[in-house]
Protein backbone atom coordinates (compact mmCIF):
# COMPACT_ATOMS: atom_id res chain seq x y z
CA UNK A 1 0.00 0.00 0.00
CA UNK A 2 2.81 2.19 0.70
CA UNK A 3 4.59 1.41 -2.34
CA UNK A 4 1.50 2.42 -4.73
CA UNK A 5 1.27 5.75 -2.54
CA UNK A 6 4.48 6.43 -3.21
CA UNK A 7 4.78 5.57 -7.01
CA UNK A 8 1.21 7.88 -7.66
CA UNK A 9 2.80 10.69 -5.69
CA UNK A 10 5.92 10.40 -8.35
CA UNK A 11 3.83 10.65 -10.88
CA UNK A 12 1.70 13.53 -9.41
CA UNK A 13 5.45 15.10 -8.56
CA UNK A 14 6.34 14.03 -12.01
CA UNK A 15 3.43 15.71 -13.92
CA UNK A 16 4.04 18.99 -12.16
CA UNK A 17 7.61 18.89 -12.91
CA UNK A 18 7.08 17.99 -16.35
CA UNK A 19 4.81 20.88 -17.12
CA UNK A 20 6.44 24.00 -15.51
CA UNK A 21 9.53 22.94 -17.69
CA UNK A 22 7.17 22.71 -21.05
CA UNK A 23 5.15 25.62 -20.33
CA UNK A 24 8.09 28.17 -18.75
CA UNK A 25 10.73 27.04 -21.29
CA UNK A 26 10.49 29.93 -22.90
CA UNK A 27 10.27 31.97 -20.33
CA UNK A 28 13.12 30.46 -17.94
CA UNK A 29 15.64 30.40 -21.24
CA UNK A 30 16.13 34.77 -21.31
CA UNK A 31 15.94 34.81 -17.99
CA UNK A 32 18.52 31.79 -17.21
CA UNK A 33 21.12 32.87 -19.84
CA UNK A 34 20.95 37.08 -19.07
CA UNK A 35 21.41 35.98 -15.17
CA UNK A 36 24.17 34.58 -16.29
CA UNK A 37 25.93 37.60 -18.50
CA UNK A 38 25.11 40.19 -15.95
CA UNK A 39 26.84 37.80 -13.30
CA UNK A 40 29.98 39.62 -15.23
CA UNK A 41 28.05 43.06 -15.69
CA UNK A 42 31.06 45.35 -15.38
CA UNK A 43 33.67 42.95 -17.79
CA UNK A 44 30.19 42.75 -20.21
CA UNK A 45 30.36 46.94 -20.36
CA UNK A 46 33.82 47.33 -20.81
CA UNK A 47 34.06 45.05 -23.45
CA UNK A 48 31.10 46.33 -25.30
CA UNK A 49 31.90 49.89 -24.60
CA UNK A 50 35.46 50.01 -24.43
CA UNK A 51 35.42 53.31 -24.70
CA UNK A 52 33.90 54.45 -22.14
CA UNK A 53 37.28 53.12 -19.79
CA UNK A 54 39.81 54.84 -22.25
CA UNK A 55 40.92 56.91 -19.37
CA UNK A 56 44.17 58.69 -19.26
CA UNK A 57 44.87 59.03 -15.79
CA UNK A 58 43.38 59.55 -12.05
CA UNK A 59 41.20 62.12 -10.78
CA UNK A 60 43.18 65.48 -11.32
CA UNK A 61 39.83 68.19 -12.08
CA UNK A 62 37.06 69.46 -9.22
CA UNK A 63 33.67 68.01 -8.80
CA UNK A 64 32.74 71.44 -10.90
CA UNK A 65 34.60 70.81 -13.76
CA UNK A 66 33.30 67.63 -14.71
CA UNK A 67 29.88 69.07 -14.21
CA UNK A 68 30.74 71.91 -16.53
CA UNK A 69 31.77 68.94 -19.06
CA UNK A 70 28.90 66.94 -18.93
CA UNK A 71 26.80 69.94 -19.23
CA UNK A 72 28.18 70.75 -22.61
CA UNK A 73 27.52 67.34 -23.58
CA UNK A 74 24.11 67.08 -23.04
CA UNK A 75 21.08 68.34 -24.87
CA UNK A 76 18.60 71.82 -23.67
CA UNK A 77 16.70 71.21 -20.75
CA UNK A 78 18.84 68.34 -19.22
CA UNK A 79 20.62 69.05 -15.62
CA UNK A 80 23.58 67.46 -14.30
CA UNK A 81 22.26 64.91 -11.39
CA UNK A 82 25.16 63.46 -10.00
CA UNK A 83 28.61 62.72 -10.60
CA UNK A 84 30.22 59.19 -9.75
CA UNK A 85 34.05 58.74 -8.71
CA UNK A 86 35.75 55.82 -9.34
CA UNK A 87 36.93 53.38 -6.70
CA UNK A 88 40.52 52.93 -8.57
CA UNK A 89 41.06 53.40 -12.41
CA UNK A 90 37.94 54.15 -14.56
CA UNK A 91 35.92 56.85 -15.60
CA UNK A 92 33.87 59.31 -14.09
CA UNK A 93 30.11 58.88 -15.10
CA UNK A 94 27.78 61.68 -14.64
CA UNK A 95 24.27 61.55 -14.82
CA UNK A 96 22.31 64.21 -15.94
CA UNK A 97 17.73 64.54 -15.56
CA UNK A 98 15.57 64.96 -18.39
CA UNK A 99 12.77 67.14 -18.73
CA UNK A 100 9.52 65.00 -17.69
CA UNK A 101 7.97 63.31 -20.86
CA UNK A 102 4.45 63.44 -21.62
CA UNK A 103 2.55 60.41 -20.36
CA UNK A 104 4.54 59.43 -17.72
CA UNK A 105 6.83 56.19 -18.05
CA UNK A 106 9.78 55.09 -15.69
CA UNK A 107 12.04 58.16 -15.58
CA UNK A 108 15.05 58.12 -18.36
CA UNK A 109 18.42 59.92 -17.80
CA UNK A 110 21.35 60.91 -19.92
CA UNK A 111 24.73 59.43 -18.66
CA UNK A 112 28.06 60.69 -19.54
CA UNK A 113 30.96 59.11 -18.94
CA UNK A 114 34.00 61.36 -18.70
CA UNK A 115 38.56 60.81 -18.24
CA UNK A 116 39.46 61.86 -14.99
CA UNK A 117 42.19 63.20 -16.42
CA UNK A 118 40.96 66.10 -17.98
CA UNK A 119 37.11 65.98 -17.95
CA UNK A 120 37.19 64.84 -21.56
CA UNK A 121 33.83 63.34 -22.83
CA UNK A 122 34.15 59.31 -23.59
CA UNK A 123 30.87 58.26 -24.27
CA UNK A 124 27.31 59.69 -24.10
CA UNK A 125 24.40 57.18 -23.98
CA UNK A 126 20.57 57.27 -22.09
CA UNK A 127 19.93 55.32 -19.08
CA UNK A 128 18.44 52.79 -20.94
CA UNK A 129 20.23 52.28 -23.86
CA UNK A 130 23.05 49.87 -24.55
CA UNK A 131 23.26 45.61 -25.02
CA UNK A 132 23.78 45.57 -20.79
CA UNK A 133 20.72 47.21 -19.99
CA UNK A 134 18.77 45.38 -22.31
CA UNK A 135 19.78 42.40 -20.54
CA UNK A 136 18.92 43.93 -17.01
CA UNK A 137 15.61 44.84 -18.65
CA UNK A 138 15.03 41.20 -20.18
CA UNK A 139 16.11 39.95 -16.65
CA UNK A 140 14.23 41.78 -14.60
CA UNK A 141 10.92 42.28 -16.42
CA UNK A 142 11.37 40.25 -19.76
CA UNK A 143 10.76 43.68 -21.18
CA UNK A 144 7.35 43.70 -20.19
CA UNK A 145 5.74 46.70 -18.83
CA UNK A 146 4.07 46.99 -15.30
CA UNK A 147 3.45 43.43 -14.69
CA UNK A 148 6.94 42.11 -16.08
CA UNK A 149 8.83 42.11 -12.85
CA UNK A 150 5.78 40.14 -10.98
CA UNK A 151 5.68 37.56 -13.92
CA UNK A 152 9.39 37.29 -13.56
CA UNK A 153 8.95 36.75 -9.66
CA UNK A 154 5.85 34.16 -10.30
CA UNK A 155 8.82 32.02 -12.48
CA UNK A 156 11.19 31.93 -9.90
CA UNK A 157 8.63 30.64 -7.63
CA UNK A 158 7.90 27.91 -10.58
CA UNK A 159 11.63 26.78 -10.72
CA UNK A 160 11.87 26.53 -6.96
CA UNK A 161 8.65 24.29 -6.92
CA UNK A 162 10.68 22.61 -10.34
CA UNK A 163 14.07 22.00 -7.91
CA UNK A 164 11.70 20.60 -5.13
CA UNK A 165 9.70 17.95 -7.35
CA UNK A 166 13.27 17.24 -9.48
CA UNK A 167 15.38 16.10 -6.53
CA UNK A 168 11.99 14.17 -5.93
CA UNK A 169 12.22 12.25 -8.94
CA UNK A 170 15.96 12.17 -8.85
CA UNK A 171 15.97 10.07 -5.83
CA UNK A 172 16.24 6.36 -6.97
CA UNK A 173 13.30 4.54 -6.18
CA UNK A 174 14.83 1.19 -5.29
CA UNK A 175 18.35 0.91 -4.10
CA UNK A 176 20.83 2.84 -2.70
CA UNK A 177 21.37 6.86 -2.92
CA UNK A 178 24.53 6.22 -4.70
CA UNK A 179 22.47 4.99 -7.91
CA UNK A 180 21.52 8.37 -8.07
CA UNK A 181 25.06 9.47 -8.95
CA UNK A 182 25.37 7.30 -11.90
CA UNK A 183 25.78 8.71 -15.50
CA UNK A 184 24.00 5.68 -16.85
CA UNK A 185 20.40 5.87 -15.51
CA UNK A 186 18.62 5.61 -18.40
CA UNK A 187 19.80 4.48 -21.86
CA UNK A 188 19.81 8.18 -22.90
CA UNK A 189 22.51 10.74 -22.94
CA UNK A 190 19.26 13.65 -22.92
CA UNK A 191 17.76 11.77 -19.84
CA UNK A 192 21.52 11.40 -18.12
CA UNK A 193 22.61 14.76 -18.76
CA UNK A 194 19.00 15.70 -17.30
CA UNK A 195 18.93 14.00 -13.90
CA UNK A 196 23.11 14.81 -13.20
CA UNK A 197 22.68 18.38 -13.93
CA UNK A 198 19.93 18.58 -12.32
CA UNK A 199 21.32 17.41 -9.13
CA UNK A 200 24.49 19.04 -9.07
CA UNK A 201 22.76 22.72 -9.76
CA UNK A 202 19.83 21.91 -7.25
CA UNK A 203 20.72 23.75 -4.65
CA UNK A 204 22.26 26.93 -6.40
CA UNK A 205 19.27 26.61 -8.55
CA UNK A 206 17.03 26.91 -6.03
CA UNK A 207 18.42 30.03 -4.03
CA UNK A 208 18.40 31.67 -7.43
CA UNK A 209 14.43 30.92 -7.72
CA UNK A 210 14.36 32.12 -4.05
CA UNK A 211 16.11 35.28 -4.00
CA UNK A 212 14.71 35.76 -7.73
CA UNK A 213 11.39 35.98 -6.11
CA UNK A 214 12.16 38.17 -3.25
CA UNK A 215 13.25 41.01 -5.39
CA UNK A 216 10.59 40.69 -7.37
CA UNK A 217 7.62 40.77 -4.36
CA UNK A 218 9.34 43.82 -2.56
CA UNK A 219 6.30 44.40 -0.67
CA UNK A 220 5.52 41.16 0.08
CA UNK A 221 8.60 39.61 1.51
CA UNK A 222 9.49 43.04 3.23
CA UNK A 223 7.17 42.13 6.55
CA UNK A 224 9.74 39.52 7.24
CA UNK A 225 12.41 41.94 7.51
CA UNK A 226 12.96 43.03 11.00
CA UNK A 227 14.77 46.06 10.20
CA UNK A 228 12.41 47.97 8.12
CA UNK A 229 8.93 49.74 8.55
CA UNK A 230 6.04 47.47 8.17
CA UNK A 231 4.97 49.60 5.33
CA UNK A 232 5.90 52.20 3.09
CA UNK A 233 6.29 52.92 -0.80
CA UNK A 234 8.97 50.84 -1.76
CA UNK A 235 9.42 50.51 -5.25
CA UNK A 236 7.11 53.21 -5.54
CA UNK A 237 9.49 55.67 -3.38
CA UNK A 238 12.08 54.80 -5.97
CA UNK A 239 10.49 55.96 -9.09
CA UNK A 240 9.42 59.11 -7.31
CA UNK A 241 12.95 60.11 -6.31
CA UNK A 242 13.89 59.33 -9.87
CA UNK A 243 11.59 61.99 -10.97
CA UNK A 244 13.22 64.23 -8.99
CA UNK A 245 14.36 67.34 -10.93
CA UNK A 246 17.92 68.97 -9.67
CA UNK A 247 17.35 72.71 -8.98
CA UNK A 248 18.05 74.94 -11.96
CA UNK A 249 20.01 77.57 -9.30
CA UNK A 250 21.61 76.79 -6.12
CA UNK A 251 22.89 78.95 -3.58
CA UNK A 252 26.28 76.86 -3.68
CA UNK A 253 28.67 74.77 -6.22
CA UNK A 254 29.33 71.26 -6.17
CA UNK A 255 33.23 72.41 -5.01
CA UNK A 256 31.61 74.25 -2.39
CA UNK A 257 29.12 71.60 -0.64
CA UNK A 258 32.40 69.68 -0.93
CA UNK A 259 35.05 71.90 1.13
CA UNK A 260 31.81 71.84 3.51
CA UNK A 261 31.63 68.00 3.72
CA UNK A 262 35.35 67.80 3.58
CA UNK A 263 35.83 67.60 7.53
CA UNK A 264 33.96 64.40 7.51
CA UNK A 265 35.52 62.96 4.72
CA UNK A 266 36.00 58.76 5.54
CA UNK A 267 37.76 57.98 2.38
CA UNK A 268 38.19 59.72 -1.22
CA UNK A 269 35.44 60.88 -2.49
CA UNK A 270 32.71 58.65 -4.12
CA UNK A 271 30.05 60.65 -5.28
CA UNK A 272 27.94 64.05 -5.47
CA UNK A 273 24.27 64.80 -5.60
CA UNK A 274 22.48 67.82 -6.95
CA UNK A 275 19.72 68.66 -4.49
CA UNK A 276 16.59 68.72 -5.96
CA UNK A 277 13.15 69.95 -5.77
CA UNK A 278 12.10 66.94 -3.23
CA UNK A 279 15.64 67.57 -1.09
CA UNK A 280 17.44 70.73 -1.12
CA UNK A 281 20.39 69.22 0.13
CA UNK A 282 23.90 68.48 -1.52
CA UNK A 283 24.57 64.62 -0.57
CA UNK A 284 28.77 63.95 -0.72
CA UNK A 285 29.51 60.56 -0.24
CA UNK A 286 32.78 59.36 0.62
CA UNK A 287 34.32 55.63 0.28
CA UNK A 288 34.29 53.83 3.25
CA UNK A 289 34.58 50.09 4.50
CA UNK A 290 30.22 48.58 5.10
CA UNK A 291 29.32 51.15 2.90
CA UNK A 292 29.04 54.90 1.48
CA UNK A 293 29.62 57.48 4.18
CA UNK A 294 27.09 60.35 3.02
CA UNK A 295 27.47 63.67 4.00
CA UNK A 296 24.45 66.35 3.91
CA UNK A 297 24.79 69.80 3.08
CA UNK A 298 22.01 72.37 2.81
CA UNK A 299 22.35 74.43 -0.52
CA UNK A 300 20.63 77.65 1.39
CA UNK A 301 20.93 76.99 4.82
CA UNK A 302 24.83 75.19 4.53
CA UNK A 303 23.90 73.23 7.37
CA UNK A 304 26.62 70.10 7.09
CA UNK A 305 24.85 66.37 8.53
CA UNK A 306 27.75 64.33 9.10
CA UNK A 307 27.43 60.61 8.02
CA UNK A 308 25.33 58.02 9.79
CA UNK A 309 26.97 54.91 11.35
CA UNK A 310 27.54 52.21 8.90
CA UNK A 311 23.71 50.19 9.08
CA UNK A 312 23.35 46.48 8.95
CA UNK A 313 23.12 44.78 6.05
CA UNK A 314 19.54 44.55 5.60
CA UNK A 315 17.69 40.86 4.33
CA UNK A 316 16.38 42.21 0.84
CA UNK A 317 20.09 43.68 0.51
CA UNK A 318 21.82 40.26 1.41
CA UNK A 319 19.10 38.65 -0.80
CA UNK A 320 20.27 40.94 -4.18
CA UNK A 321 23.95 39.95 -3.49
CA UNK A 322 23.29 36.13 -3.00
CA UNK A 323 21.37 36.77 -6.22
CA UNK A 324 23.82 38.77 -8.65
CA UNK A 325 27.23 38.20 -6.83
CA UNK A 326 28.49 41.38 -6.57
CA UNK A 327 31.21 41.70 -3.80
CA UNK A 328 31.09 37.16 -3.45
CA UNK A 329 33.86 36.18 -4.66
CA UNK A 330 34.71 34.80 -7.87
CA UNK A 331 34.24 31.43 -6.86
CA UNK A 332 29.97 32.52 -5.79
CA UNK A 333 30.33 34.18 -9.26
CA UNK A 334 30.83 31.00 -10.85
CA UNK A 335 28.65 29.57 -9.29
CA UNK A 336 25.88 31.79 -10.08
CA UNK A 337 27.13 31.83 -13.34
CA UNK A 338 26.20 27.76 -14.17
CA UNK A 339 23.08 28.38 -11.89
CA UNK A 340 22.08 30.59 -15.26
CA UNK A 341 23.69 28.36 -17.84
CA UNK A 342 22.64 25.13 -17.02
CA UNK A 343 18.69 25.32 -16.27
CA UNK A 344 18.79 26.67 -20.33
CA UNK A 345 19.91 22.95 -20.60
CA UNK A 346 17.81 21.48 -18.67
CA UNK A 347 14.88 22.98 -20.30
CA UNK A 348 16.34 21.24 -23.87
CA UNK A 349 16.78 18.49 -22.78
CA UNK A 350 13.79 18.19 -21.10
CA UNK A 351 11.73 18.95 -24.12
CA UNK A 352 13.34 16.48 -26.08
CA UNK A 353 12.68 13.84 -23.25
CA UNK A 354 9.58 14.91 -23.69
CA UNK A 355 8.99 14.53 -27.53
CA UNK A 356 10.92 11.34 -27.63
CA UNK A 357 8.32 9.95 -24.83
CA UNK A 358 5.65 11.16 -26.76
CA UNK A 359 7.22 9.05 -29.86
CA UNK A 360 7.78 5.44 -28.22
CA UNK A 361 4.19 6.11 -26.82
CA UNK A 362 2.49 6.14 -29.69
CA UNK A 363 4.69 3.47 -31.41
CA UNK A 364 3.89 1.44 -28.28
CA UNK A 365 -0.11 2.40 -29.06
CA UNK A 366 0.15 1.53 -32.58
CA UNK A 367 1.22 -2.30 -32.22
CA UNK A 368 -1.03 -2.44 -29.56
CA UNK A 369 -3.75 -1.46 -32.61
CA UNK A 370 -1.99 -3.69 -34.88
CA UNK A 371 -1.66 -6.71 -32.69
CA UNK A 372 -4.19 -9.27 -34.18
CA UNK A 373 -7.17 -9.83 -31.95
CA UNK A 374 -7.31 -13.54 -30.65
CA UNK A 375 -10.38 -15.50 -32.14
CA UNK A 376 -12.77 -17.71 -29.80
CA UNK A 377 -12.30 -21.15 -30.24
CA UNK A 378 -14.96 -23.32 -32.17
Amino acid sequence: MAQTTTLRLRRLWLQIHKWIGLLLAILIVPISVTGSALVWHDWLDETLNPGRYAVSGPVALPPSAYAAAAQRAIGPGERVASIRFPEGEGPIMVSASRPPQPGGGRPVRTNVWLDPADARVLDVAASNGGAVQVLHVLHGSLMVPGAGRQIVGWVGVAMLVSCLTGLWLWWPVTGSVRRGFRWKRQNSTNANLHHQFGFWILLPLAMLSFTGAWISFPQFFGRFEASQPKSGGGGADRIRAMRARPLERTALDADGALALAQPHATGPLAAVTWPTDQSAEWKIAFQREGGPAEVEVGDATREVSPPRPPRPETTARLMRRWHDGNGMGALWQTIIFAGGIIPAILSVTGIVMWWRSRGWRSQLKRRRRARPVPQPAE
